[in-house]
């Protein structure tokens, strides 16, 4: 299981990496391996500012739809338009090329909140 050190992650399987003023927010390995196959990625709510913790899009797998959760508050600032084209890219590399949104973060004291890769590996076993 692949879990990045440099990365902040949510009980919801969302992992967040901090540029600047800005922030790249996907999921986990673990999660995509646990959806299956990703068909389709659907971010309705760019140009939006959301709280922590408040739905920001939806992944649909072959046998499933589920609800992506934002890990820090703030506005989204872009979809990753590449998974328009091949959503599969969460599968393949949900680190790099698999990235979903772009985002502001509104509270840096939130990204003290969420889980270590240490505390992240435990969590999923």
């Amino acid at each position: 299981m692949n879990i990045p050190a440099n990365l902040k992650y949510s009980n919801d399987h969302e992992w967040v990496r901090v540029e600047g003023n800005e922030a790249y927010v996907g999921i986990t390995d673990f999660a995509q391996g646990q959806l299956g196959d990703i068909v389709f990625v659907d971010v309705p709510t760019v140009g939006e500012t959301l709280a922590q913790n408040e739905v920001f899009g939806s992944i649909e797998a072959v046998k499933t739809v589920s609800d992506a959760f934002l890990p820090v508050g703030g506005e989204i600032l872009e979809f990753n338009e590449a998974l328009e084209g091949d959503p599969a890219l969460v599968n393949k590399d949900p680190y790099g090329e698999g990235w979903i949104i772009k985002m502001t973060v509104a509270d840096s004291a939130e990204l003290d909140t969420l889980l270590s890769a240490d505390d992240y590996a435990k969590l999923i076993g």
